[in-house]
């Protein structure tokens, strides 16, 4: 077989370059460089990924309404900024001690309307000034039926025995607190019934705060 000279060899393979068909695969390959090159370029420029993501208090398990939560409760989770809620806890510190309006599922953000406060009546009712009344109802089986957002009228029995004195009507249900937690806050009064807070406007929430206290109390529902 016989060797073709190296200088025809570079001859041929020059002339090769110069077809319009070789140009413009070459250009093409060329292009793609500059595009990757760019794109590399802005991958190394763009806002560390760390600095564009936040702390979020999140459940660490599923959580029933009227959850006292502690620090096993909770856990953080790395966010990306621009899908934080709004009103979203830091820092597992601020949801200690703090009663959940609602249940959560794990994983889910703790924010400030999830959780029971001054602000709580106001917002799940859209009557702002209306206040919170824990109640322990007579009946701990009616607890079952509650919810948040259930709305009930507040009643004690009469002092003749005859019908119900209504102590509050339309009063809206903020939680029911958890039976494990109601008998962590006061132990041994299990038998007294659960413990629910509901909203109502300031005058009648006096009332029934005072009745509470040395009265039985139950509700209706709505």
């Amino acid at each position: 077989m016989v060797r073709e000279p190296p200088h025809r060899r570079s001859a041929r393979t020059l002339a090769t370059l110069r077809t319009p068909g070789w140009r413009r695969t070459l250009l093409l390959r060329r292009t793609a460089a500059l595009l990757l090159a760019a794109l590399a370029l802005a991958l190394a420029l763009r806002p560390d990924d760390a600095a564009a993501r936040g702390a979020v208090v999140v459940a660490a398990r599923d959580l029933p309404s009227g959850a006292a939560l502690t620090p096993v409760d909770v856990t953080l989770a790395s966010w990306p900024g621009e899908i934080v809620p709004v009103g979203v806890l830091r820092a597992p510190a601020d949801a200690s001690g703090r009663v959940l309006a609602g249940a959560a599922r794990a994983g889910e953000p703790i924010t400030d309307v999830r959780l029971t406060g001054p602000d709580a009546a106001g917002r799940l009712t859209g009557r702002p000034g209306e206040a919170a009344v824990p109640i322990r109802l007579a009946d701990p089986e009616v607890a079952r039926l509650l919810g948040p957002g259930s709305v009930v009228d507040v009643v004690t029995p009469a002092p003749d025995g005859d019908r119900p004195v209504m102590l509050a009507a339309d009063a809206a249900v903020l939680t029911v607190v958890t039976a494990d937690a109601d008998a962590a806050a006061a132990p041994g009064q299990g038998s007294r019934g659960r413990l629910v807070l509901v909203a109502l406007p300031r005058a009648d929430a006096a009332r029934v705060a005072a009745a509470a206290l040395s009265e039985q109390v139950a509700v209706t529902l709505r």
